[in-house]
This record gives C-alpha cells, structure tokens and sequence, in this order.
C-alpha cells in the first residue's frame, strides 16, 4: 500500500472511529428504534453535512477521492471534532490547515466579569471574533434580552439584529445601524477568511433577512465602530447611548462594547428603573420567547 493509499484508509477509518461517538441526541436527532451500532448512521452523517450517503460511503471506504474544504468543515462540525481533532481531519483530507481561530470562551476571568458587573448603569458586552456575545452585565439583559437564556446562535449579534423583529422596533433608525453591522462584519469575516464557519453562517443569514441578503453583495467595509446609539425600549421608552470599544488586553480576539447613558439626558434614571424590575422580576426581557426550560 502506497502512502496515498494509507492516507485515504486512515481518513476513513478516523471517520468510522468518530462517527460512532457521536449519538443522536447530540445532534438534535431522536433515538427511535433499537440501534444495530452505536453512534450515528452512515446516512445520518451524510445528511447533517449536506452531501450524498453514496460519497460519504466511499469516504469511509477509504476511497481515492477529493475532499474539498467545505466538506472537511461540514463533516468536523457533524462530528464535533475538537481543535486537534479537526486539524487532523484536514491533513488527513489533504487540505490547508484552517486559520487558527481560538475556541469561543464561555467564561471570562472572575476580575472581568466584575468589571463588567461594576458598570451599573452601562449595559456592557464582551464578544467573540464571530460576533458571539460571551459575557455581559445586568444592565445589558435589560435593554437587548436575557443572554443566559438564549442559544449560541441567538446570542450572536449579528444574527439577532437581523432576525430578531424586535430589534427593527429597538433600534431607531435600523437600517443605518444594520447595514453599518454589515460593513463591520465584512471587515471581520476577511480577517478570518479561512474559517468556513463564516462562509456558513453568512449563507444562512442570506436565508433567513432579505435585507441581509440585499446589503451583503454591495461589499461595503466599515471599521470605525459605532460613537452613538438611540434606542426605543417597549417599557422606558428613548435612551440615548454613547458606545465605546475596547480590545480585551491578552485576547486579541476579544471585544468589549460599553455603552455609556449620554450626559444631559435621563437615560441613567431609565437604566435604574429597568434594573429594578429585572431584580424584581427577572426583567421584562426583550427575548423572553428565548429562555431555556429550566
């Protein structure tokens, strides 16, 4: 057996091996009927990625056939391979090693999450190279939701603000916000243009905002954040924000937006009072249709 040969049997060997430990459930998938093997069938695997059981089939039999990278990337994230394991995927697959692009944090430093709970009155995010929102304060859950309580991909700025109808009644003026998000989007997702989860996400957002599908194709590039933001809250009304950005120091990836209630404006007694009720009540939340069941 020559060496492409051998690489073509490990490629579909490490895809049997991973394959099956993976089950259903973690997948959004129901178990069903009694299972011969554990793990996900060939079938399943070919369907979640997008691509036909017949060629998947061949890929487990360790046939001479090309991989492209969009299929090493759907099939990584079916498999929800970690960091080592996709890298090996691709070179398995004879592909380019990806952009390194550092796994989203779930959980910031205690000394940050402090600072960000010590700003009272200004809601506060910290976000992801992709946009996630990965640590915020009180007062951000009253003005754009309960991020405890959402998915990973409602938690996603850039997908909320186009999906979300109530952020079209949030922002004044929502088109200019939005499509400046897009430039800045842009901007970003051509500093990592090697991570197809961009290309994914995008394509899916396409689907879903017909404005995101008009305003994406202009290739419009943004890099200046944003100075000012007026908002219109269903329960306090006009708040009026000055935003300031800032990189996270050691986490060059990392964002954090404060936004600070405009002097001469009665924006810091609405955040008080919007405060209140959220320790009261748990908030009256923008996304409430999001909360998870306890």
């Amino acid at each position: 057996m020559d060496n492409e040969q051998q690489r073509y049997k490990e490629l579909g060997d490490f895809l049997k091996t991973r394959r099956v430990k993976i089950m259903p459930s973690q997948v959004g998938l129901l178990s069903g009927q009694r299972r011969r093997t554990p793990g996900l069938r060939r079938e399943e695997v070919a369907q979640l990625a997008g691509i036909s059981l017949t060629w998947y089939t061949w890929l487990e039999q360790g046939r001479p056939i090309h991989v492209s990278t969009p299929v090493v990337e759907s099939l990584a994230r079916v498999l929800q391979l970690d960091r080592e394991e996709r890298h090996h995927l691709y070179r398995l697959a004879n592909q380019p090693l990806p952009a390194d692009i550092s796994e989203a944090r779930k959980i910031v430093s205690p000394a940050l999450q402090h600072m960000l709970d010590s700003l009272t009155h200004c809601p506060a995010l910290i976000t992801d190279q992709r946009w996630n929102v990965i640590a915020w304060n009180k007062a951000s859950c009253t003005i754009f939701g309960d991020f405890d309580a959402m998915s990973d991909r409602d938690r996603n700025i850039v997908w909320a603000m186009f999906t979300d109808s109530k952020y079209k009644q949030l922002f004044v003026n929502w088109d200019r916000h939005a499509k400046g998000m897009v430039g800045r989007f842009r901007s970003t997702s051509g500093k990592y243009i090697e991570d197809f989860w961009f290309a994914q996400f995008i394509e899916e957002l396409k689907t879903r905002s017909p404005e995101f599908d008009l305003w994406w194709p202009l290739h419009e590039i943004q890099n200046n954040g944003e100075l000012y933001k007026q908002l219109n809250h269903p329960q306090v009304g006009q708040l009026d924000f000055e935003i300031s950005n800032f990189d996270v120091a050691d986490h060059s990836s990392l964002k954090m937006a404060v936004h600070v209630p405009m002097p001469g404006t009665d924006t810091t007694e609405k955040m008080a009072s919007l405060l209140r009720t959220y320790g009261n009540e748990s908030g009256l939340l923008l996304n409430d249709s999001t909360r998870r069941k306890q």
